[in-house]
């Protein structure tokens, strides 16, 4: 059976699996964003989406449990007015980024990284990308050795928000460890005005990138779909 492990411990990840039906477990990395950062200086969000996702995937893939598994990580940066906006942490940051956002929009990036940890065929020659997934037969495929990447990315247009409206919504607390400092799936879609591109990308891990990751290992992401 083909194992598949989140490297997040984002709850709207897991449950944006969850609801689509993919069989998966949670391993949370220890990465210090603010250090990987510091240390390739990448200031572009898309690549730093990247870099982050890679960097949790490629910390989760070297850990022992991980071993046989197919690892996902992923890390979303929202970029407004050419800035990279993080968590914002503190309602003092929250708030200031919000009123700058009221009635514009930015794009959020999504970066995803997959790290195919399974044991590779006995002549350790890493699978063709692009060749047809594991059997039917109830066998197990031998490994890609697949380490890559891709990044989703959505422009999110906001609504008018009043100063009122901003201050009850950072109270909530919600958008404090949102990359943005907002949410599509909770509090937050209410100041959403609309989404041009996947909106999984906005929840933060888009399905359809993932099924295309898969792919390049040789998996279906019909072989991780949950039997109940």
């Amino acid at each position: 059976m083909t194992r598949l492990i989140l490297a997040s411990q984002s709850p709207a990840r897991t449950k944006l699996l969850a609801d689509a039906g993919i069989r998966h477990s949670v391993m949370v990395s220890d990465v210090d964003e603010d250090a990987v950062q510091a240390r390739y200086g990448v200031t572009d969000p898309h690549d730093t989406a990247l870099l982050l996702a890679r960097a949790k995937a490629e910390a989760v893939a070297a850990l022992p449990e991980a071993e046989g598994a197919l690892v996902i990580g992923c890390d979303s940066v929202f970029e407004f007015d050419g800035e990279a906006h993080g968590k914002p942490y503190t309602a003092a940051v929250a708030r200031e980024r919000m009123l700058r956002m009221s009635g514009n929009s930015g794009v959020l990036h999504t970066g995803h990284w997959l790290v195919d940890c399974r044991a590779t065929a006995a002549d350790d020659e890493p699978a063709e990308l692009g060749t047809d997934a594991a059997p039917d037969d109830g066998t197990t495929a031998p490994g890609s050795g697949a380490t890559l990447g891709a990044v989703a990315s959505a422009e999110v247009h906001f609504t008018d928000m009043d100063p009122e409206e901003i201050d009850a919504y950072i109270a909530t607390g919600e958008p404090l460890h949102c990359a943005g400092s907002f949410t599509i799936d909770g509090l937050g879609g209410a100041f959403i005005r609309k989404v041009d591109g996947d909106p999984h990308a906005v929840v933060g891990l888009s399905v359809s990138t993932l099924r295309s990751l898969l792919g390049h290992a040789n998996v279906r992401i019909t072989d991780l779909w949950s039997a109940e």
